[in-house]
């Protein structure tokens, strides 16, 4: 069985749904500590001027070192209402943008104000569309989880009864692949690549969130997402 792990991002990448629609099952690996710039809180999008950050300010005054689970989005109406208006103004034209944006616009305005849960909500939402089937589990709701790091990936994995763990691109970075060995689980690499897709805006930008590709391609998101090999 084939398991990939990875934080609730902020509405992801295509390669992100790519790792899930490779697994049997995905887990959200909610209940790690919060980093500050990462994608938890904000993805990229796609505009006249370029690419631009979408971001939702979260608490962090004397919470320093918080869990993802805890992360509260700051005046979220306020912030939710603006990034609802930037998605309108820089993807109304695009040939599909009718058929996803009222039903994002609800699930981010009626969310509670709580970034994991919000952030769930929008994944789930993209893997209707993308009709990936794929068992989701929150780390959180996993016992005996231990270790940190790699050993933290590994507990997981045999929580679940995993013989194949399927890593992210940027995975290189700090996986001990050995460490999987030596627990009999097979360390695998996504084949991920970016595929370019009609774009609005002129010169192509990869890598944007799963709404620049929806509101561009649409239900052809799902064909390109299973090429992106």
């Amino acid at each position: 069985m084939i398991v990939s792990i990875h934080q609730p991002n902020f509405v992801p990448w295509l390669g992100y749904f790519f790792k899930i629609y490779k697994s049997d099952t995905f887990v959200i690996l909610d209940n790690v500590q919060f980093t500050k710039n990462g994608f938890t809180n904000r993805n990229r999008i796609k505009t006249p001027q370029g690419e631009s950050w979408l971001t939702l300010p979260i608490i962090q005054s004397g919470k320093f070192g918080q869990n993802i689970t805890d992360c509260v989005i700051f005046n979220k109406g306020l912030h939710v209402k603006k990034m609802i208006s930037t998605l309108s103004a820089n993807y109304k034209k695009a040939k599909y943008f009718d058929n996803y944006f009222d039903t994002i616009s609800s699930i981010m305005k009626l969310s509670d104000d709580n970034l994991c849960n919000l952030n769930i909500q929008l994944i789930e939402f993209s893997l209707v569309q993308l009709e990936i089937k794929t068992q989701i589990v929150r780390s959180s709701e996993l016992k005996n989880i231990e270790g940190e790091s790699t050993e933290r990936l590994i507990s997981i994995c045999k929580a679940l009864g995993a013989t194949k763990y399927l890593a992210g691109l940027g995975a290189k970075k700090y996986q001990d692949d050995e460490l999987f060995t030596r627990n009999s689980i097979e360390a695998i690499n996504s084949p991920f690549k970016f595929p370019v897709y009609d774009q609005l805006w002129g010169e192509f930008v990869p890598n944007l969130s799963i709404l620049d590709v929806l509101f561009n391609c649409g239900p052809e998101t799902k064909t390109i997402l299973q090429n992106a090999v």
